[in-house]
């Protein structure tokens, strides 16, 4: 059965459904602090450097997502990847549609999405012990870069570049 993928704009009515998902284990294993992350992703509502969204599955809310520029927040350790680079983080926060190649494919059309906008990269950073992210990033294309240190510990710079234009030029 095909399904149908979306993405709307995060808004304030949707933060009680944030805060059931980052309190759910699979969220909260790989998430900070509930309050902390939930402040945080309330923050980048009206943020010019992020762009919140609610990832829906017909039509019907199943997690989260946002894009970033780390040229636009001060002291983002990715501010050496390419001018335009898009920086993004995720999760499914409903259990059912977890491990079920969902994430897989939300994720490739948000890329293509930030693509069709102009974005020269799209970037991830995954912690390296979730070996589930990893293969799932590695399904829709991102390449690893190496590791880095940032605020939040260790974790996995992956980068997945677009290609469309190059031939034209």
């Amino acid at each position: 059965m095909a399904h149908a993928y979306g993405f709307r704009p995060l808004t304030g009515k949707d933060m009680p459904l944030l805060a059931r998902w980052l309190g759910e284990p699979h969220v909260a294993a790989w998430w900070g602090d509930k309050k902390t992350e939930l402040k945080g992703i309330g923050e980048n509502i009206d943020s010019i450097s992020v762009e919140p969204f609610i990832m829906e599955l017909d039509g019907r809310p199943i997690g989260y997502i946002q894009s970033y520029d780390p040229h636009l927040e001060d002291e983002n350790p990715y501010q050496d990847q390419p001018t335009g680079t898009l920086g993004i983080d995720q999760f499914i926060g409903e259990p059912e549609p977890v491990g079920k190649g969902h994430g897989t494919q939300l994720i490739a059309e948000f890329v293509e999405m930030l693509f069709e906008e102009g974005a020269p990269r799209v970037i991830i950073d995954p912690d390296p012990a979730n070996a589930v992210a990893i293969h799932v990033y590695e399904k829709v294309g991102f390449q690893p870069i190496g590791r880095r240190q940032t605020e939040h510990g260790e974790v996995l710079l992956m980068a997945i570049d677009n290609d469309e234009g190059e031939d034209e030029e």
